[in-house]
């Protein structure tokens, strides 16, 4: 093993970047189903893997209830301001704090449906790179992965979807009349959150909440392997 490193190494200034980590790839992983992997294989895999994944999560989030009842990614009173909703409750606005939180999982589930086309193309961005490491990480390895190289990216992308969203949903129509009602208590800072950042950040979080799950799926449930490719990459796990 030592000798195959050492002269990939001493090979590295002649021989193309993804060849060596074929010659390291196979050495380390000398047995089992995935041995025989190229390089292509394992990113297209991922890629696939991922898309399978984002497809199934997006739909999931996206159609009614699926933020609201799904206590894994349901979106709660804001938490900067949960002041407001303990005094609501006080003046029997219960009705109208339910409504709020069930407005901003509206929101989220009307943006996550034009969710799948900005996660796909953030998934091309996969590189080689990485493609053993995730593959041999834990079972969310891939959407982590996905995750710290375009959460900002899908953030700027995302905003004004979910700005969209909140609109259509008419979520600052059931926030203002608990806002102003504990504006106007005596003494209190006054509270105004940004509610399209927090939707934004809400659904982002809960929609990779999701992908993980798929992506657990897919490694370790042969039912959820759906094309040969999938078989072939994960099927030895």
């Amino acid at each position: 093993m030592k000798k195959i490193i050492i002269l990939a190494a001493v090979l590295l200034p002649f021989i193309a970047q993804a060849q060596i980590g074929d010659i390291i790839n196979g050495a380390v992983k000398g047995s089992g189903n995935q041995s025989n992997l190229t390089n292509t294989e394992v990113i297209n895999g991922l890629r696939e893997a991922l898309t399978v994944g984002t497809n199934n999560s997006t739909k999931k989030a996206s159609v009614l209830d699926g933020f609201y009842k799904n206590p894994l990614i349901k979106i709660p009173f804001p938490p900067e301001v949960k002041q407001v909703e303990t005094y609501a409750k006080k003046l029997k606005l219960n009705k109208q704090v339910d409504k709020f939180v069930l407005t901003l999982n509206r929101a989220a589930e009307t943006a996550a449906k034009d969710a799948a086309p900005i996660f796909l193309n953030a998934v091309k961005q996969l590189t080689i790179a990485d493609g053993f490491q995730i593959l041999n990480g834990g079972n969310d390895a891939a959407t982590k992965y996905l995750r710290s190289k375009t959460e900002a990216d899908l953030k700027a992308k995302f905003k004004p979807v979910v700005q969209k969203a909140t609109n259509k949903v008419q979520l600052t129509k059931y926030w203002q009349p608990i806002a102003s009602v504990y504006n106007k208590v005596p003494l209190v800072q006054k509270v105004n959150p940004d509610l399209n950042e927090y939707v934004t950040l809400k659904a982002i979080d809960g929609l990779f909440k999701l992908l993980a799950q798929e992506e657990a799926k897919i490694r370790i449930d042969p039912a959820s392997q759906i094309t040969n490719l999938l078989k072939k990459v994960f099927g030895g796990k």
